[in-house]
Parts: structure tokens; C-alpha cells; sequence
């Protein structure tokens, strides 16, 4: 991931369209999850969706998955639910040869954003 890119719209249309149509609902599905305002730039190298010009979550496209970070808190259901997409502390991967669960991804940002100071 050494390119640069003017904006989301660039990284997502950099992958192949299988990962593309993944990336586009995965953007989709955040804004949809998150409240009215918010906004997105290339943070890191990646697409960042922001709320208050502040980080709010993050996705990522790969060869193999897609990535959400950060990973939120949440109850015990909801860290149930997530355990079998973690790696590692503060990333969910999803992989891209089973079907993705967007709902989850869903509760990710409004636990996200119910955690926010």
C-alpha cells in the first residue's frame, strides 16, 4: 500500500471490481450506521470516515479480506459476535470468499460512535 490517493473515491476504484463492489457497500453500510455529517478522507493510507473532523472508523481493502478498525468495546453479545473476525487487538478482517456481514459492520460504527467523548 505504498500509493498515495487524492480521496476515497481513488483507493476504492484502485481494486478490482469483485473488491470494489465489497468496498463500495462496506462505505455504504458505515455511512448508513453513522450519524448525519459525517465525512470521509485518506487517512493513513486508507479511507477514513470522520465525525466532528474527527477519525471515526476506518476500512481497508486486500487481497483476501476487507478490515474495519478500530474495534469498539460493546457488550458480551456483540464481542460474541465479532470474536471470529478479530486479528489482533484493534481489527476486524472479513474475508472476502464468504459472505460479509454488513449488519455487523453496522453495529461497529454505532458502537463507535455511542464510545466517542
Amino acid at each position: 500500500m505504498a500509493e498515495h490517493f487524492a480521496s476515497v473515491d481513488d483507493y476504492l476504484g484502485s481494486f478490482p471490481g469483485d473488491v470494489r463492489t465489497v468496498l463500495d457497500r462496506v462505505r455504504r453500510t458505515i455511512h448508513e450506521a453513522a450519524p448525519e455529517g459525517v465525512g470521509e478522507r485518506i487517512s493513513y493510507g486508507i479511507p477514513a470516515v470522520t465525525l466532528d473532523r474527527r477519525n471515526l472508523v476506518y476500512f481497508a481493502g486486500w487481497k483476501q479480506h476487507v478490515s474495519v478498525y478500530p474495534v469498539p468495546e460493546g457488550d458480551e453479545a456483540f464481542q460474541r459476535d465479532i470474536q471470529p473476525y478479530r486479528s489482533g487487538k484493534g481489527t476486524l478482517k472479513f474475508p472476502l470468499d464468504a459472505p460479509v456481514p454488513y449488519e455487523l459492520i453496522a453495529r461497529v460504527v454505532r458502537h463507535l460512535v455511542a464510545e466517542r467523548p
